[in-house]
């Protein structure tokens, strides 16, 4: 069988999509791990959806994936993608079962990886009080003492979310000042547990069978100083996980997956990339689950074109 399209990914921009190519009677499948993408490991409470002053992430993400199992022609299939190649005007897609899938369109919607620190100490302490996704083990680490590397957008609610469990919360920015929201910097501010460090590289995590310390350099002074705390969250933003398009498009310097602006088009015709994963400037759920809008009716135009008869 051949698809019309074929969506790789789970999140805003993957779900997006796929809600619109069942609107427009697509043969669509979806292959993800899990849904949620980024939105159900790094957000917490999301206040910026339009229609949800406030809301979790898990919530969101639910109400997502209820509008798109009511799509009848769009199909599910918890699986990973390996590769993608095209042949003539069909585009196989080989997932990690090494099943070959076919369609004539494809939507790149794979998000983005945690970006590592690439410090001393931090691969050897991951599972032991290194960790990436606050959501997923900051209740860990309740009534401990924790760091947080990243003074974005990402750090500041992390260090907020952490607020509910641990006794004291470091942020450290290598930057001379934190880089996020006036709303999350003033809530930040309001906290006694929350305590941020500017200048500050971090050069080593240490200690025995879980983390027990860390290493920064103040760049101002040049000191190297110890901070004593049992877990470390890295929040230091993201890079693409755009490696199974290889071949098939081009890449900016960050390895995101370069598109045309207007319908998120790839150099090759019929395959699009949504969300974090391309050269789009803007990084938030709602501007991903707009180009998950904008790529499926673009693939529906792709093929109407190609295709009188859909």
């Amino acid at each position: 069988m051949i698809y019309d399209l074929i969506i790789i990914g789970g999140g805003p921009a993957g779900i997006t999509a796929g809600i619109y190519a069942g609107r427009q009677r697509m043969k669509t499948l979806l292959i993800t791990k899990e849904f949620g993408g980024q939105m159900a490991k790094k957000a917490t409470e999301v206040c910026n959806y339009p229609g949800f002053e406030k809301i979790s992430a898990s919530e969101l993400i639910d109400k997502f994936v209820a509008q798109l199992k009511k799509q009848e022609s769009v199909e599910i299939k918890f699986s990973q993608v390996e590769k993608i190649n095209k042949e003539k005007d069909i585009f196989i897609i080989t997932t990690t079962e090494n099943e070959k899938l076919e369609s004539k369109t494809v939507i790149i919607a794979t998000g983005a990886d945690p970006r590592p620190l690439e410090a001393k100490g931090e691969k050897e302490f991951i599972g032991k009080g290194v960790s990436y996704c606050v959501t997923c083990d900051g209740p860990v680490f309740k009534n401990k003492t924790v760091a947080v590397i990243g003074g974005g957008n990402a750090g500041m609610e992390a260090a907020l979310f952490m607020a509910n469990y641990a006794t004291k919360i470091y942020v450290l920015e290598f930057g001379a000042e934190i880089k996020c929201d006036q709303e999350n910097k003033k809530d930040c501010a309001a906290s006694d547990k929350i305590k941020i460090i500017t200048n500050a590289s971090v050069k080593e995590i240490k200690g025995g069978a879980f983390v027990e310390s860390l290493v920064y350099q103040d760049d101002v002074s040049k000191e190297n100083k110890t901070l004593e705390v049992q877990g470390v969250f890295i929040e230091i933003g993201s890079q693409p996980a755009t490696a199974l398009a290889k071949g098939l498009v081009d890449f900016t310097k960050r390895d995101e997956i370069v598109v045309e602006p207007e319908t998120f088009a790839t150099k090759t015709p019929g395959l699009f990339a949504a969300g974090d994963n391309n050269s789009g400037p803007y990084k938030q759920i709602v501007t991903a689950a707009g180009e998950g809008c904008k790529t499926s009716l673009a693939a529906y135009d792709y093929i109407k074109h190609q295709s009188p008869k859909i």
